[in-house]
């Protein structure tokens, strides 16, 4: 692995377009559906299913559907959903050990930084 990254360049454009790729939020659509509608997990799945579908066809990503795209697939989804959709609100919302939150992360770089020094 150090190897691998002693080199590594990271560029951050590149990251974050990457990072948004591919639908990526659609498990925040998902989450937002049970948490802000109650909707059960597998009502939430698909909706988000209908939702990842028709981005697709548009060629957009999710966030860049319009509202009545959103409720044309589910009536009650609101303006609200998009503050959700995006990479850095999924990344913050992450919380959980070892998520991808930045509290997280400085964490796990802390932990590992202090282990690697009594390596």
């Amino acid at each position: 692995m150090s190897g691998m990254v002693s080199d590594l360049t990271v560029i951050e454009a590149s990251m974050k377009k990457a990072a948004g790729s591919g639908y990526s939020t659609a498990t925040d659509l998902a989450d937002w559906l049970g948490r802000e509608l109650g909707l059960p997990f597998r009502e939430a799945h698909h909706v988000t299913g209908r939702a990842v579908a028709l981005a697709e066809s548009k060629k957009v990503d999710l966030s860049k559907l319009t509202l009545e795209d959103m409720q044309s697939i589910h009536p009650q989804i609101t303006e609200a959903v998009f503050g959700f959709l995006t990479v850095d609100k999924s990344v913050k919302s992450r919380q959980s050990f070892g998520g991808t939150a930045p509290q997280e992360v400085r964490r796990q770089i802390k932990y590992w930084k202090k282990r690697l020094i009594k390596a």
